[in-house]
């Protein structure tokens, strides 16, 4: 039996801050004790003084090998969970998709071969539900006894992903009934695609074009229709990649009334705006995302939301796709740019960049990067949490350390960073991935096939 010691360090959670050692046998943590009252022995002694130790991360939204706009998201699982790894995140919940026509066990079971036996870190899957039929209703049953316990709808992206008002409200009564949970990209595709032609025939083509014309009115009117749904169905519903003021407003609304609505927003939302999408020479592309950046002001309106809990978890929404060879197949069309950006690696260092200046405490960030996606994806408290009887997912951090993000020095399989240039306090030194080094000493000990999937259990916050 391998026995790993943390000693010395800070332990964060989302509910504390103590000075402990951390005892690990095999991939469990089985005790937390004062230093120098316990006298454990070890195979391992990782000496943490003057560090945090944390969780490991929980992502709750990427996109590994998503085909997408005629192309696919450029990260492989083998790349993008190693990625994921360097950054201290050592859970993902990505997206299978299901196929117009097919099955969703067939969607499910695509995705199983491109993930299982390449990933770094363990990882979880949800389901795009493409086509709301009886036949696909009743098959959410059986993913959910397949762990696969939520599911992805579309209010955007007509004739791709899209769902009607009927749709949503079918697959939300199922949930109700199932325990499932509904996830929502909101955003009123119809009348954005009206707004792309208008814009195109008057020669709008840069890519600050697609923030312009997927207006933050449309993300808010469509999370206050798909709350009302929810209502109608009897169910709750969780809003992906929120950006807007707005679309942030009627969440809090319907949280005000009680009603089980939760919502999530992403790093992209909190450090980058409308400028990046405004860059000259193409550059703007690099930022070109759904929902899409929006102007600084609704920065400050996000960050009050992550403090008061209307919006519970910050994922990346991670959908790389290379300047070169990619994004460059909308040079002349924004509405040809591939939808998406890298993140997966920088999420946990850019949120303790917000404890550094002032945004959150510790212990928010812990929560909403570890615990609350830990929670609200049935993961909790294997994941998410450092306490006796958890997966050793734990992160040895550098509070003090400085890096500079730079396309040169990061993991992910993308030729830009979103951050380019950014200075930032704070770097993973060691993570543990169920009692197994996956970083050490600054360099990746970790190998493909490492992680496991992870069957997940119903969200529990209801």
């Amino acid at each position: 039996m391998t026995r790993t010691l943390i000693t010395g360090g800070l332990v964060i959670t989302a509910s504390d801050e103590l000075h402990v050692d951390v005892l690990v046998e095999e991939s469990r943590v089985v005790a937390l004790a004062t230093p120098g009252s316990h006298g454990w022995t070890a195979d391992r002694v990782i000496d943490a003084r003057g560090k945090y130790v944390i969780p490991g991360g929980v992502d709750g939204h990427t996109h590994m090998e998503m085909p997408f706009g005629g192309t696919m998201s450029s990260d492989t699982f083998e790349t993008g969970t190693t990625a994921a790894a360097w950054g201290g995140t050592t859970t993902i919940v990505d997206f299978a998709i299901q196929s117009k026509g097919g099955s969703l066990r067939e969607g499910l079971d695509k995705w199983h071969e491109k993930a299982d036996g390449t990933c770094a870190i363990d990882y979880g899957f949800h389901m795009i539900m493409s086509d709301v039929n009886d036949a696909t209703l009743k098959q959410m049953d059986k993913l959910i006894e397949a762990g696969v316990t939520s599911f992805k709808l579309f209010t955007a992206y007509p004739g791709v992903f899209y769902s009607d008002d009927g749709q949503i409200l079918r697959a939300m009564q199922r949930a109700g009934t199932n325990g499932g949970l509904v996830m929502m990209h909101a955003e009123n595709g119809i009348a954005i695609d009206v707004l792309v032609e208008q814009a195109l025939a008057r020669g709008e083509r840069d890519p600050r074009h697609h923030g312009e014309v997927r207006r933050a009115l449309l993300e808010a009117e469509a999370t206050h229709r798909v709350i009302r749904l929810s209502q109608v169905a009897g169910a709750p519903v969780y809003v992906v990649h929120v950006s807007a003021r707005e679309a942030l407003a009627e969440l809090t609304r319907a949280r005000d009334e009680g009603l089980p609505v939760f919502g999530e927003t992403c790093p992209q939302y909190l450090f980058l705006s409308t400028d990046n999408l405004a860059e000259p020479d193409f550059e703007g592309a690099k930022y070109v995302c759904s929902t899409p950046l929006r102007p600084k002001e609704h920065q400050a309106a996000l960050w009050r939301g992550l403090r008061t809990n209307d919006l519970q978890v910050v994922s990346t929404d991670h959908c790389p796709f290379c300047f070169k060879g990619q994004k460059d197949m909308g040079i002349g069309d924004f509405s040809k740019i591939p939808n998406g950006m890298p993140g997966v690696e920088h999420r946990m260092d850019l949120l303790h960049q917000a404890v550094v200046d002032g945004h959150i405490s510790r212990r928010r960030w812990i929560e909403i990067a570890c615990a609350a996606p830990a929670r609200m994806f049935g993961l909790y408290p294997r994941k998410g949490t450092i306490a006796p009887g958890a997966d050793a997912d734990i992160v040895v951090y550098d509070p003090e350390a400085e890096q500079v993000l730079s396309a040169e020095t990061h993991h992910m399989n993308v030729d830009y960073s979103a951050y380019e240039g950014k200075r930032i306090t704070g770097r993973v030194e060691t993570v543990l991935s169920r009692g197994v080094p996956i970083i050490e000493g600054g360099a990746y000990v970790g190998h493909a096939g490492h992680g496991a999937y992870v069957p997940r259990g119903l969200c529990q916050y209801l």
